[in-house]
């Protein structure tokens, strides 16, 4: 286990594992690693631990975890192994506690055999996964056990992602995710969702239908027939995962390691048949004969070496050769090649394929004959790239003799990005790392879309909403240039509104500078000696052993089953609004929730940025690189203790300078030391400073929008000059 995975454990910062190696001579010797990167023996830092007072027992959970991360053969052949035990004991309830009781030499021989037989009849014989051997399981027995030990408590689907989760947490740079957001809008588009209430119902059976869309009479509905869903650039399966009801699911990838964790996180979720291979589905297309329902597909962008000599005769080039730069585009042929006729295709694109001048013949082919059928534009980051606004391209592979569709639908939800277009909208948040992820109304960029593509695909046109959707002829599209970027074609919003919203900005900008004028704050005044002078102080640290104030990290617990609960992120304090995140799924955990008067600081970046909890944000649990500071009111007072938190030198004193980040040992910094009388005149002090900013912060944001929208009403002729 990393010197991370140890604090993890302590449940304290990477300094202070790096304080007790340097002041601790018994502190565990690395047994691997590099000498910037350590690594250590987990049963040895458990025991020095316990040893030391700072670790009463390991949870079960973690213990397996850190099996997983230092196992001699990589993280991924760990989880595989685990897999297929889940697997075996999802399978054979009955059959795994009498293996599980063997010695380990005869339950390592036994093991094989039975993973074979429960593989073979799951997967099939023709699989990703490769049954391990003796030999390879051998230095997995123990994570084999608390695994199996671990899906009793917690289940064994919840188990494997909680597993698969936290190994994709922690390399985040080496595989391209499809977040849960995009991923389940995809299926709703495809008509193959997991139905989320009446809104989910009604999508799914108007996405579904693809015909006329009447009214059925009221009585008793049959179920909608299984579906044959395929992905071939599955990843890690979360495409595939968010399918409501498939009856065979079929994935390919590339790599193997991600294709044999695809199958089995889709044979412990999920009864269907399951059909996983490796190998590039463009050069070795696994599934060549197959007529799917739905083509679900995230694949790789900007690919150069995708092909482009050895296929150029390929049969799946219907709507033209692409060229060696639109591998984009080849991937979209092969998701119609592989639907039946009428069946739905939705595929994740970068936005410039739908404008790049290689691509026009291909574009325009795709519109004569009626395949492509819809482009929605999502906001920047939905999804990797995150900085880039990505596209969904929504195609159904005609039928032979229909008459092909005559128009595209063009949706833009630029605008249903928190903080920007409509002020004051809801959040949802359904990214968790503080980058523009946690900032999207994922509940409302799915309305948005499925609300323009309902009632499209069921009438074949819509009147559309200005500025966010429309229904354009496919004649208007058949120019030169075949651009097909929505934002080209879809109208200003109207004149009328938007006059009225700019004269309702200007006025609410008006009473922000009014109240602006009146917060701030009076001369500064320097009184003989000055008040600091000599002042004794002491650290927080020092505080937290007093027991004047409680210290928690932030970034723990999955998202309860009954009440899905907001999450503060760090990128929330340093923008002063209300929690945006959205927790984890996975076995329960409980996580730190906040309470008014908690102060809150953001422990990477090096910005001085502090935040008091107040109702916003109260019952909100705690982000990841937050440190939480709880004051006994008998002794502190919180807008004392964040307005001292918040000096520059302060922060200076208390940072670490790494060659990437700057990180802030809250336990460093300092607070003088006041009677709670003189802490509580500070106090108001800082309370009216921090109103101070606020009101800054809404004065600029509110002209920002004033000025933007003057310019835009300007150029396009809602406003008069």
């Amino acid at each position: 286990m990393t010197a991370a995975g140890i604090a993890r454990l302590a449940g304290v910062g990477r300094a202070a594992v790096s304080n007790w190696r340097r002041r601790h001579p018994d502190f565990p010797k690395p047994v691997g690693g590099t000498e910037t990167s350590p690594s250590f023996a987990l049963a040895e830092v458990e025991r020095w631990l316990r040893d030391q007072g700072k670790l009463a027992e390991v949870p079960l959970r973690e213990r397996v975890w850190q099996q997983i991360a230092g196992h001699p053969a990589g993280a991924v052949t760990a989880l595989v192994h685990a897999g297929c035990a889940l697997l075996l004991v999802r399978d054979r309830t009955a059959a795994w506690p009498s293996l599980a009781e063997l010695p380990d030499a005869r339950f390592v021989e036994v093991l094989p055999v039975a993973l074979e037989e429960t593989l073979t009849e799951r997967l099939g014989p023709e699989r990703a996964v490769l049954t391990p051997t003796a030999a390879a399981l051998t230095p997995s027995l123990p994570l084999l056990r608390g695994t199996a030990d671990l899906a009793a408590e917690t289940g064994v689907r919840e188990t494997f992602e909680f597993l698969l989760g936290r190994h994709l947490d922690a390399n985040p740079r080496q595989y391209t995710l499809t977040p849960p957001g995009p991923a389940a809008l995809m299926a709703a588009l495809a008509g193959a969702g997991a139905p989320t209430g009446a809104e989910g119902t009604a999508a799914g059976e108007a996405v579904g239908a693809g015909g006329d869309g009447a009214a059925s009479a009221p009585g008793p509905v049959d179920p909608p027939a299984p579906l044959t869903v395929l992905d071939p650039a599955s990843g890690t399966g979360g495409l595939l995962s968010a399918v409501g009801r498939p009856g065979a699911v079929c994935g390919q990838d590339a790599d193997p390691d991600l294709a044999a964790l695809t199958a089995l996180r889709l044979a412990l979720s999920t009864d269907s048949d399951i059909r996983v291979r490796s190998g590039d589905s463009l050069r070795a297309d696994a599934f060549p004969a197959l007529a799917a329902d739905v083509v679900l597909c995230h694949p790789p962008f900007n690919e150069r070496n995708w092909g482009h000599d050895e296929l150029a005769y390929d049969p799946r080039w219907e709507y033209g050769f692409p060229a060696r730069t639109e591998s984009e585009l080849a991937w979209v042929q092969h998701a119609l090649a592989r639907l039946r006729p009428g069946g739905t295709a939705v595929l994740l694109m970068p936005p410039a394929a739908a404008s790049r001048r290689s691509g026009r013949r291909i574009r325009a082919d795709l519109l004569r004959r009626g395949a492509l059928r819809a482009v929605v534009a999502l906001p920047a980051g939905a999804a990797p790239p995150y900085g880039v606004p990505l596209h969904l391209w929504v195609l159904r592979r005609p039928v032979q003799g229909e008459r092909p569709a005559g128009e595209l639908l063009l949706v833009d939800t630029a605008s249903e990005r928190t903080g920007q277009g409509r002020e004051g909208q809801g959040r949802d948040g359904q990214g968790r790392d503080g980058q523009g992820r946690d900032r999207l109304d994922w509940s409302a960029v799915r309305a948005a879309v499925l609300e323009a593509w309902t009632p499209f695909d069921r009438d074949g046109a819509a009147a559309g909403t200005q500025g966010a959707s429309r229904s354009v002829p496919v004649i208007e599209l058949l120019d030169d240039d075949v651009d097909l970027a929505p934002a080209r074609h879809l109208p200003p919003p109207a004149a009328a509104e938007g006059a009225a919203q700019l004269a309702g900005v200007r006025e609410r900008l008006t009473e922000t500078l009014r109240r602006t004028r009146e917060l701030t704050p009076p001369p500064v005044t320097d009184p003989e000696g000055g008040v600091g002078a000599g002042r004794p102080t002491t650290t927080v640290g020092e505080l937290a052993r007093a027991g004047a104030l409680s210290l928690r990290a932030g970034g723990a617990g999955t998202t309860p089953a009954d009440a899905p609960l907001a999450v503060l992120t760090d990128h929330d304090v340093l923008a002063a609004q209300p929690p945006s995140g959205s927790l984890p799924d996975g076995p329960p955990e409980e996580p730190v929730l906040l309470a008014a008067g908690d102060v809150v600081v953001p422990v990477l970046g090096g910005g001085a940025a502090v935040r008091v909890v107040d109702a916003s944000a109260q019952g909100a649990a705690l982000g990841r690189n937050l440190q939480l500071l709880r004051p006994d009111p008998a002794a502190l007072d919180p807008w004392f203790l964040a307005g001292f938190l918040r000096a520059t030198a302060n922060n200076r004193r208390a940072s670490s300078y790494a060659s990437t980040a700057t990180r802030l040992d809250v336990r460093r910094l300092q607070i003088p030391r006041l009677p709670l009388a003189e802490q509580r005149r500070f106090g108001e002090r800082f309370r009216a400073l921090a109103a101070f900013e606020e009101s800054l912060r809404q004065t600029s944001r509110l002209g920002d929008q004033l000025v933007q929208g003057l310019y835009d009403g300007l150029a396009d002729g809602t406003v008069a000059p």
